[in-house]
């Protein structure tokens, strides 16, 4: 259940209550594909770096070790140890990133494994299953991700069908939450808005899934190529027709200053998998700016990475050593590069909740946008 506690124009401040805890909102999922973040994090340094909230990949859980596997040994939060919230997405992303390996029909999609090749089926029933037995917190419906541009008389057909298959992942899943041997029978479900690029089939998409009384809404099928202004004037476009009482998130989304400005327009939920990658190739973000600790001017620098930053690695590593570290390749370099990017994304939302409670997110978005864009 979410709660709207203070808002700013449009801008919100908020709770989310779910069967594993609490989320403050607006918040930021931390990314763990395989049900761990790359870079050798674990559930348990999540905490540390103040993770909220963990988001795991359906298809990938579903391929390797496989759904039922995890539903065996006691679900998702035992596999894991982690005892707060998990979101896992529908599987619908990576059929739109398999494009060539897939067949799209009104009852689901083909597609072949990108692992072994092997031939597998998901539709909105299946992609239901696998998530009710992950027994996660949230189950995403399955959806279809359009390619970015699309054209207008495939995006109509395509939204349609999302629609249809929202409205199955809905039965399905209240089937399965009634189930007596179900891992989580409170699991929650979000439905996605999609429409690409184009405004009138976005606000009819969210009208129609808007009366299906979900859990919470997404807004899908962007930061997919089309350009930043885009995709800020489809939130704007949408967000008055998203219900004011549910939870908001913005599916795949970003960097600091796309996050503060999605925040500025009515977002509450973000992940995207960019501060870890981008870690693990040294690219780090500061409240200076975005840094590279592969440059050379890097060598002899004994510094923190940010020395207004509390996290593990600011604390013990230099930014010479981290450069050392990276060159040679050791696993050390990634993980503690992973870690002061997780940090820094949760306490960039810290600080974005606190900006907001005390009525000042609009001078905290003019101040931090363009430091937090700039490449140092």
């Amino acid at each position: 259940m979410y709660q709207l506690l203070k808002t700013e124009g449009r801008a919100r401040r908020g709770v989310f209550e779910t069967v594993h805890g609490t989320v403050q909102t607006p918040a930021f999922m931390n990314v763990g594909t395989s049900a761990a973040i790359k870079g050798g994090i674990s559930s348990y340094d999540l905490k540390e770096l103040k993770c909220q909230v963990e988001l795991c990949n359906t298809y990938h859980l579903h391929v390797r070790p496989g759904d039922d596997v995890i539903r065996q040994l006691g679900g998702l939060h035992r596999f894991i140890g982690w005892d707060r919230p998990i979101l896992t997405d529908s599987g619908g992303f990576q059929v739109f990133s398999l494009a060539s390996l897939r067949k799209i029909e009104e009852e689901g999609v083909y597609f072949q494994s990108h692992i072994d090749g092997k031939r597998i089926f998901m539709g909105p029933e299946e992609s239901m299953r696998i998530q009710s037995n992950l027994g996660s917190t949230i189950a995403m419906a399955f959806d279809e991700c359009m390619k970015n541009p699309c054209e207008y008389d495939y995006a109509v057909r395509s939204v349609a069908r999302t629609t249809r298959w929202l409205a199955r992942c809905k039965a399905e899943l209240a089937c399965l939450n009634a189930l007596p041997d179900t891992i989580n029978p409170h699991q929650l479900l979000f439905g996605i808005n999609q429409g690409a690029t184009y405004r009138d089939l976005r606000v009819e998409h969210m009208k129609q899934i808007a009366e299906l009384d979900l859990d919470g809404y997404a807004i899908g099928g962007l930061a997919v190529g089309e350009p930043t202004p885009v995709m800020y004037e489809i939130i704007e476009t949408v967000e008055p027709y998203m219900p004011r009482d549910k939870i908001r998130y913005l599916m795949g989304v970003g960097k600091p200053e796309n996050i503060i400005e999605a925040v500025w327009r009515g977002v509450d939920l973000f992940d995207c998998v960019m501060p870890s990658r981008n870690a693990r190739h040294g690219t780090l973000f500061t409240w200076q700016g975005v840094r590279n600790l592969n440059n050379e001017k890097y060598l002899l620098d004994d510094s923190p990475v940010d020395e207004n930053c509390g996290c593990p690695t600011c604390r013990h590593f230099s930014r010479a050593y981290l450069r050392h570290l990276l060159k040679a390749k050791e696993m050390l370099g990634m993980r503690a590069c992973v870690e002061h990017n997780l940090y820094f994304y949760n306490t960039l939302m810290e600080r974005i909740r606190s900006a907001l409670e005390e009525g000042t997110f609009a001078q905290f978005r003019e101040k931090y946008v363009p430091i937090l864009s700039k490449r140092i």
